[in-house]
């Protein structure tokens, strides 16, 4: 039965309004790109250094998820969104302003604590305020919203550094470009906040603390037509049943202590961190740079390839129901395999140059080609469906915890990719490439032997994958 026009438009409001946690996500994850260079210069970083600069914001992402659902439970979901607004202000002015290094990691790590919480509270407020009927569609506005935030992140900063003339020179106030890459994150981060004092408070929440009146208000203004009672005694159910399931839930299994499904999406976190794909959007402006484009230059091409990030985000959310998981996820992984590949090919033939190392002749527009066919590859597939799978593949009884165990995977595989790649790409930029297309190959072959295909499966019938996955 199709969803009503006033249930559709206003359940499209909120979802919206709520997935602006993840624009931040992905304003602040990318936002230190076009900087890094100028930040390197100003404070005499190293390879290593500035590596760690970068990545000490994925452990504050670690810890700001960790926390995230237990204070949403705790205190609400909107007033954990303002929590991450004020953290994503915080960040923004006080890595603006740091004085040096250290100053601005610590900084870095206040933002990281909001884009995890981020990360975990705007999902589930899109969920729990859209119908089921919309519950799908709604949800991937989350990963759209990241992708729009990148884009977002690497347009400001290639206008901010062209206005300054670069992002190391002065521009107003007599701050430097690139502090005001950091400064100008205030602008979404108050946004976000003010965005949050104006919508409802989570129906879920409300039943979980015993405001049923409220809860059914908030049905009755939003769901118009809709048997508020009604969905508000299967949330009074849904909370008895996850409640029942955290007690007798265990991840524990045959295979060094896990159940395999729970190994399946701990290892799918991994692959999609580990073909790369954020050395793209942390690093990319200072990659090209290091080739022979010109600094101007390499901002606009991260800006292309920010938009080509939303064109396929939208591609896969169109697919994903018609052709199927797996599918999807196999040609991806051939496609990001030959595309990294390429590009160690294109990086091998660089030439020593006075300012670093050099692509000449067609290999420059041969890698920068292949950059980009590796982010259509990734954004169409293993971005947002390992997401899509994570929601899917795990049981009843064990999805809140294997959730959180995967999803710390991913953190954790994220830090050391992005810790590494300055010290790595310092040592051999091609082999480093080759790398990431030697796991994206490998991804291909775990997904054809271990990951069950989840298409037009309800989250009921994912018990059966534990019997279904190959041990």
């Amino acid at each position: 039965m199709s969803t009503p026009a006033p249930i559709r438009s206003r359940a499209v409001g909120l979802a919206v309004a709520g997935a602006v946690g993840g624009f931040l996500f992905g304003f602040d994850s990318s936002v230190i790109n076009a900087a890094l260079n100028a930040i390197q210069k100003d404070f005499a970083l190293d390879a290593g250094a500035i590596g760690f600069t970068v990545a000490i914001a994925l452990l504050g992402c670690a810890i700001g998820a960790f926390v995230a659902g237990r204070l949403a439970d705790r205190l609400g979901r909107i007033p954990v969104m303002l929590i991450g607004s004020a953290l994503f202000v915080a960040s923004g002015i006080g890595a603006g302003l740091a004085v040096g290094v250290f100053d601005l990691m610590a900084w870095r790590v206040v933002g990281g604590l909001g884009i995890g919480i981020a990360s975990v509270v705007a999902p589930a407020y899109i969920a729990e305020v859209s119908p089921s009927t919309l519950r799908g569609r709604l949800g991937s506005l989350q990963q759209l919203a990241i992708t729009v935030g990148i884009f977002v992140a690497l347009l400001s900063g290639a206008l901010i550094a062209d206005a300054a003339g670069g992002p190391d020179a002065p521009l107003w106030w007599g701050l430097h470009a690139w502090r005001w890459m950091f400064l100008v994150a205030v602008i979404p981060g108050l946004v976000y906040g003010l965005i949050a004092l104006r919508l409802p408070e989570s129906p879920r929440f409300l039943v979980l603390k015993g405001d049923d009146a409220r809860a059914r208000s908030v049905f009755e203004q939003y769901w118009p037509g809709e048997d508020a009672d009604a969905a508000v005694a299967e949330i009074r159910n849904s909370i008895a049943t996850d409640a029942a399931a955290a007690r007798s839930g265990t991840l524990r299994g045959p295979r060094f202590g896990l159940k395999p499904i729970v190994w399946i999406g701990m290892i799918l976190s991994v692959f999609q961190q580990f073909v790369g794909i954020n050395v793209i959007f942390y690093y990319s402006t200072e990659l090209w740079d290091a080739v022979g484009f010109t600094e101007n230059d390499s901002l606009a091409i991260s800006v292309v390839t920010g938009i080509v990030n939303i064109l396929v985000t939208l591609v896969a959310i169109a697919l994903v129901d018609r052709i199927g998981r797996r599918p999807i996820l196999l040609t991806g992984s051939i496609g990001m395999a030959v595309s990294l590949g390429t590009m160690a090919l294109a990086f091998s033939q660089a030439t020593a140059g006075a300012s670093g190392p050099q692509l000449e002749g067609a290999w420059g527009p041969i890698a920068l080609v292949a950059a980009n066919l590796f982010v259509v590859f990734f954004g169409a597939s293993w971005g947002p469906l390992v997401w899509v799978l994570l929601g899917e593949i795990f049981p009843n009884s064990i999805r809140a915890k294997a959730l959180g165990v995967a999803a710390a995977a991913q953190w954790l595989a994220n830090f050391a990719i992005t810790m590494t790649f300055p010290s790595l790409s310092a040592w051999s930029l091609p082999l480093t490439y080759a790398a990431y297309a030697l796991f994206a190959a490998l991804s291909f072959v775990f997904v054809l032997r271990l990951v069950p295909e989840t298409k037009g499966m309800s989250l009921e019938d994912a018990d059966t994958l534990l019997e279904r996955a190959p041990a």
